[in-house]
């Protein structure tokens, strides 16, 4: 995991790399631009200077005034239609034309570039060639500028490379200051969850002062602590419940077999083992449930097979004991995805408790709503207020008419049955009815069924 450091690092790095890119092509175009803008600078003072020993050419030869040089332009020919040099400048006094081109153009100017080695301290020249007419031939006068690399001048490389450093390094340091003010509320909120423990989770990270990305992830940390505070808060109260409902039982049986020990002349031991039988039973439920719900919670994939609800139902209620009155409303082909020992789990965990509380009939139907298959469960009794409709679904939650009725429930009947149908992407509600209580259940259809 990358620390905020290691973040502002990076981020530093790739500010300054960034910077140093823009410099670098700002360098390139600049000095692009100044090669040209001087190298023009050179071949205009090389053309004026042409321009005006040609005219000295025309109107003086062959008797040539002495050649006026420029601190811009001192490389200086005259040659006659021979090629013969005829005048030169004091720095090339005595040498052979330094190159043989002859204007063709119409205008008597020829404009180029040449390297040669025949002027000490000068590796390439801009040439200006112009034709003058002198007795019905043609003389050219050259005139040479220094060109100019396309580094310009070693000092300008090194300001250059000065300037671009210096820049690099701002914008670098600029960049690490603004990430570290920018990070500094992931340093608070780093901080912040590592102060915060199992036994402390009422903790939240400080909320940024600006609605950006840092705003939401510390709403989303709190989101998290908020549903990791629950989770936990469930756990202890279901650690809690548990070792109660573990502890009656198991209380009850060490009170029964002390009493018979106490007395064991007058015991009733027939009565005793009944009594122990019950107990173990309640306990084995209980321990049963318990490990249901945490293969449910661990999330142990079940089979993925059609099932039809109606059948599924039909086989469950001709499996079960004759109890009270069950009336069946069953729509054939009504086929869901899923696991078919667990939905039978579901739904006996529903009749279970429709039977506790029905007064003398429980009614299943199985049917569809739109694209989903429906099963409903109602029973005639009392019913459950609205708002206990959710709190039944708590683990180890028993209502008062629920205790009165059975003692011997776990409270973890319901709890299960939602887990599963939440394990088949599906809903378990209670739902409005005339009378009792009417539990739904929502599942989604099989692909490609149409019903």
């Amino acid at each position: 995991m990358l620390t905020t450091w290691s973040v502002r690092r990076r981020l530093t790095l790739i500010a300054g790399l960034t910077a140093l890119a823009g410099c670098l092509i700002a360098l390139v175009v600049i000095t692009l631009l100044t090669h040209v803008v001087m190298t023009d600078h050179g071949l205009d003072h090389a053309a004026a200077a042409g321009r005006r020993i040609t005219f000295n050419v025309e109107k003086y030869a062959p008797n040539l005034p002495p050649l006026a040089t420029t601190e811009e332009v001192d490389l200086i020919q005259v040659t006659d239609e021979r090629g013969t040099v005829r005048q030169s400048s004091a720095r090339l006094l005595n040498r052979p034309p330094l190159t043989r081109v002859i204007p063709t153009g119409d205008d008597g100017r020829t404009d180029t570039t040449l390297c040669t080695d025949q002027v000490p301290g000068e590796r390439c020249l801009i040439t200006v060639a112009h034709r003058a007419r002198v007795d019905g031939a043609y003389w050219t006068v050259y005139t040479y500028a220094p060109a100019i690399p396309w580094y310009i001048h070693p000092l300008y490389v090194l300001g250059a490379a000065l300037v671009v450093l210096l820049l690099t390094g701002l914008a670098a340091a600029g960049a690490s200051a603004t990430v570290r003010r920018a990070l500094a509320p992931v340093r608070t909120i780093k901080e912040e969850l590592a102060e915060i423990t199992a036994t402390d989770l009422g903790r939240r990270v400080p909320p940024s002062r600006h609605r950006d990305e840092i705003s939401d992830l510390a709403d989303t940390v709190n989101q998290t602590l908020d549903g990791l505070e629950a989770a936990v808060e469930q756990q202890r109260r279901f650690a809690s419940d548990a070792s109660h409902d573990l502890r009656s039982p198991v209380t009850a049986m060490r009170a029964q077999v002390e009493e018979a020990r106490l007395h064991p002349e007058e015991a009733d031991w027939d009565h005793t083992s009944k009594a122990l039988l019950a107990s173990l039973d309640r306990l084995q439920a209980i321990v049963t449930d318990l490990l249901t719900l945490t293969r449910l919670d661990s999330g142990a994939p079940g089979a993925k097979e059609p099932v039809d609800l109606a059948e599924l139902v039909a086989e469950e209620l001709d499996r079960r004991p004759r109890g009270k009155e069950i009336v069946r409303r069953l729509r054939p082909g009504v086929v869901v995805t899923g696991d078919r020992i667990r939905l039978a789990r579901l739904l006996t965990n529903l009749l279970d408790n429709a039977e506790r509380h029905a007064e003398s009939r429980v009614t299943v139907s199985v049917g569809q709503r739109g694209e989903r298959a429906l099963l409903e469960v109602l029973d005639d009794g009392a019913g459950i207020a609205p708002d206990q409709r959710e709190f039944v679904f708590d683990r180890f939650t028993r209502l008062d008419a629920s205790r009165n009725r059975d003692a011997g429930g776990t409270g973890l009947g319901l709890p299960i049955a939602r887990e599963i149908a939440h394990a088949h992407d599906g809903t378990l509600t209670i739902e409005d009815s005339p009378v009792g209580a009417r539990f739904v259940l929502h599942l989604p259809l099989r692909n490609g069924y149409h019903g």
